[in-house]
């Protein structure tokens, strides 16, 4: 398996927005993507810094989803994120995710 790790801001007073958009529009894309298998996207309370980390079954399907729809998905942010998000690559070494659901 593989990983993306983006590191980014989230505007003040957006949190809600941000997640909004992410369950509504950007999580339909990456389900729509060869080789996604899995989004967790963490933030701090009362911060802006914020993480997403996607595994992919293969380095190209996250490579291919890089190149043709991270693009789209970032225009897409762009309201509620500051600056350019940072990307960084990674091969899963252990992962224990399976089935774990976000508390809201």
């Amino acid at each position: 398996m593989y990983a993306r790790k983006v590191t980014f801001n989230i505007k003040s007073n957006m949190q809600s927005d941000y997640t909004h958009t992410l369950e509504n529009q950007i999580l339909p894309i990456l389900h729509k993507q060869k080789g996604f298998k899995e989004e967790i996207t963490l933030c701090s309370p009362g911060k802006a810094e914020a993480v997403s980390i996607s595994l992919w079954e293969h380095k190209n399907n996250a490579d291919d989803y890089n190149t043709h729809a991270y693009p789209e998905v970032l225009k897409t942010l762009a309201k509620t994120i500051d600056g350019t998000p940072r990307v960084q690559t990674f091969e899963t070494v252990v992962s224990t995710f399976h089935n774990v659901h976000a508390t809201v």
